[in-house]
């Protein structure tokens, strides 16, 4: 399929589309919230700084109704350019792929049914630790819980995550356990050094080599609660991580606390994929020999400057976009050209 390219292991790509192609898919959003995210100039996330931490609920209300219910303002920035949840939510009801929300540390709770995973929300790592080791350990427990369940309903579970400010705690993460990363960013200039000087004055917090005092030190709950989900899920059914460079940090941590890559694939935009400022392909290869499918939506030659400006560089991927995307593609068959079409009337419907 021409609109979804295979990235590393082609073989194993293959595999995975022509395993899951016209099967049941089941999409999971955990939402999280990192106080990160409130460091000046780091994420584009939310038009003002006191809506930032209303970014995960907002997309989850978005996905299930179409509007927000947490915030009276649609989620997208003044000059039109929409939260990446109107790509998920019309890739979603395109295909006909139920889903379900994942409060993991959230500052807000979504007005919508959800699991909750009774977890605190991450702590600034600029300043203080990111989480205790309790929440950790829950995160993971809770998670294998959820990944038991949620693996047993689908062919194919996504799963993808809404954070503000998390590319950056991601980059902690992967630092922190030894791969060397460049993260993504919302934005087309990407505040490299921002995010490295974060994670640098960080990192010297940390006194031990145990991947849960580093995930306690400088991440985030999203984390420790997608990995606990993988690594059950991926023992019963196949898994599409629907995101960037924080799946890449939380294929990492999985790693470390015993996952062992099966059954698992990497779901992405072709936007993220050609990041130049990020290495996600790389990062992915220093972790797992697993596939990465990329969606080439064709957001670019669209009529609207909004969804155009995903192809200059502005938002990217999130909420589960991109993987949202594929599991459309591969469940019905139906092209990029026509998901353009639907972005559209979506975008068309709420402005």
């Amino acid at each position: 399929m021409q609109d979804i390219e295979i990235l590393g292991n082609k073989n194993a790509g293959l595999d995975f589309i022509n395993k899951t192609k016209q099967k049941r898919f089941a999409f999971s959003l955990v939402i999280s919230y990192t106080a990160t995210s409130e460091i000046p100039g780091i994420t584009v996330a939310g038009e003002h700084p006191d809506l930032i931490k209303y970014t995960g609920p907002a997309d989850a209300e978005f996905i299930h109704y179409g509007y927000c219910k947490s915030i009276s303002v649609i989620p997208m920035t003044p000059d039109g350019k929409p939260t990446p949840a109107l790509l998920t939510k019309t890739a979603l009801e395109a295909a006909s792929i139920p889903s379900i929300v994942i409060n993991a540390g959230s500052k807000i709770s979504p007005k919508l049914p959800f699991i909750d995973m009774n977890l605190e929300y991450g702590k600034n790592i600029s300043n203080e630790s990111a989480l205790s080791q309790d929440d950790i350990r829950k995160a993971i427990e809770y998670g294998r819980i959820i990944g038991r369940f949620l693996g047993t309903s689908t062919d194919c579970l996504v799963i993808g995550e809404s954070i503000p400010g998390g590319t950056t705690t991601a980059l902690g993460v992967l630092e922190g356990l030894g791969q060397k990363a460049l993260v993504s960013s919302s934005m087309p200039n990407n505040p490299v050094s921002l995010k490295t000087d974060t994670v640098k004055n960080a990192l010297k917090r940390i006194q031990s080599n145990d991947p849960l005092d580093i995930v306690a030190e400088i991440g985030d709950p999203m984390i420790p609660t997608v990995a606990g989900i993988l690594s059950t899920a991926s023992e019963i059914t196949n898994v599409l991580l629907a995101g960037g460079t924080q799946m890449a940090a939380v294929l990492c941590f999985a790693k470390s606390i015993g996952f062992d890559g099966k059954n698992t694939a990497i779901g992405t935009t072709s936007y993220v994929a050609n990041d130049k400022s990020a290495n996600l392909v790389s990062t992915i290869e220093q972790i797992f020999d697993i596939p990465i499918l990329i969606a080439n939506l064709k957001l670019g030659q669209s009529k609207i400057s909004g969804l155009r400006a995903y192809a200059e560089g502005f938002v990217k991927e999130g909420a589960g976009a991109g993987g949202a995307s594929i599991a459309c593609m591969l469940k019905t068959g139906i092209d990029t050209e026509k998901l353009l079409s639907l972005t559209e009337k979506e975008y068309q419907r709420i402005t």
